[in-house]
């Protein structure tokens, strides 16, 4: 597996990165996955591929001095902010799994299973709920493959496909703040429906989480 260190990049970049990324994988006929840590400056929401925008204040936006990007990848809108995010590029047929897409994003979403129980963090896919058409912020929305800690989702993902190939990325909250974005969705955000590290342990700092991913 090909690893990229963390870097901080605007959301532009960052979604540009991506899409390069798969890219190459696509043209290079990579057999290997491609595993990327990134964060995020300036604050940036990311609107899902066909996400309407128009519950967006823009100008809220540019006096919060954040960001807006369109992803490739589908579900709706993210603020990217106190957060560490993963892209995992491979080829479908690299996955036992990889033609059925819940079981893909399963299988890529065992190595978080798998790397934060090593810091005494026990998440897994919970249990999917009914998914209430009215919210846009995409934490707030529990599928069968996200991450929950206790029933609270911590890790919400993404993905798209191309040419026999998936690009899969998410969010791994270290930190929200809950008054911010509820300005900005206009919408509840409950703290029984999502969780953070922070929350989870306030001791473990996002250079441990980081170091997680670190290959020897």
């Amino acid at each position: 597996m090909e690893f990229i260190p963390y870097e901080i990049k605007t959301g532009k970049q960052n979604m540009n990165i991506d899409s390069d990324l798969l890219d190459y994988a696509i043209n290079n006929k990579l057999s290997e996955p491609i595993f990327r840590l990134y964060g995020w400056s300036p604050a940036c929401v990311s609107l899902g591929r066909n996400q309407d925008d128009k519950f967006l204040d823009y100008k809220l936006l540019r006096h919060c001095g954040i960001d807006v990007v369109r992803r490739l990848t589908g579900g709706r809108a993210l603020l990217h902010d106190n957060e560490i995010t993963y892209s995992y590029i491979c080829p479908v047929s690299y996955l036992e799994h990889g033609e059925h897409v819940v079981s893909s994003y399963k299988e890529i979403c065992g190595i978080f299973i798998n790397k934060f129980s090593q810091i005494g963090i026990d998440i897994d896919f919970g249990s999917q709920k009914q998914i209430k058409t009215g919210f846009d912020y995409c934490m707030l929305i529990s599928t069968g493959a996200d991450l929950c800690y206790k029933g609270k989702k911590l890790i919400g993902s993404a993905q798209c496909r191309k040419h026999g190939y998936i690009l899969q990325h998410g969010s791994i909250l270290y930190d929200y703040d809950k008054k911010l974005l509820e300005k900005i969705f206009g919408e509840e955000i409950s703290t029984e429906e999502i969780t953070c590290i922070k929350e989870i342990n306030p001791t473990i700092s996002k250079e441990d989480i980081i170091k997680l991913f670190i290959e020897s």
